[in-house]
């Protein structure tokens, strides 16, 4: 059965399902908040592309008491206690105009989205950074102090990151130990610099 070695010397799934976390990804959130401290208690959080719901458990760990979650995705998530939750099209300028009215200010924006995968690594590159860069837009128009959002390392990779360097005057790069051995994902980290 190809894979099940991989699924077998994966801890972190198994480390999901036993810690309630609804995703794998809930531990690549932590890691990114043990290293770049994007959450305070009390903010609010956009989280783009939130189902399964994984980040939005762990934002809504580190924002309480007293923060608040917002997540956003194109296809449903099951209810989760204590977050807010908005099914669309993140491009649907109707629901991005509903998500500045629930939410006009937002501390932090984080974007776990990622494209339907076609096989094709350069189309799908160039579609997480489309991804990306609308995350990038809507960090923006909320004045977000912190930012996060994955994507695929590839031809315009370095164009984006400067994009988010100019946004928020500084940027970095991790890639978390719970990612895929073979993937090419990274995070890009933005945090506004105090004035």
């Amino acid at each position: 059965m190809p894979g099940k070695g991989r699924r077998g010397r994966d801890g972190f799934q198994r480390r999901a399902r036993h810690e309630g976390y609804r995703a794998r990804s809930a531990y690549k959130l932590q890691e990114i908040q043990r290293r770049s401290k994007l959450f305070r208690k009390g903010d609010t959080v956009l989280d783009l592309g939130a189902a399964p719901g994984g980040w939005s458990q762990v934002a809504l760990e580190m924002v309480n008491p007293g923060g608040r979650v917002i997540g956003v995705d194109l296809v449903h998530m099951a209810p989760l206690e204590g977050v807010e939750f908005l099914q669309g099209d993140l491009r649907d300028q109707e629901l991005q105009q509903r998500l500045t009215e629930l939410a006009p200010r937002a501390a932090v924006v984080i974007s776990d989205m990622s494209p339907d995968l076609s096989g094709n690594y350069s189309v799908d590159q160039a579609r997480s950074i489309e991804l990306a860069e609308l995350a990038l837009a809507i960090a923006s128009v909320h004045r977000a102090r912190s930012f996060a959002a994955k994507v695929f390392e590839g031809e315009d990779f370095q164009q984006y990151r400067a994009a988010v360097q100019a946004e928020f005057g500084s940027v970095r790069t991790l890639s978390p130990e719970a990612s895929r051995k073979a993937s090419s994902e990274v995070y890009l980290i933005g945090k506004r610099k105090r004035k």
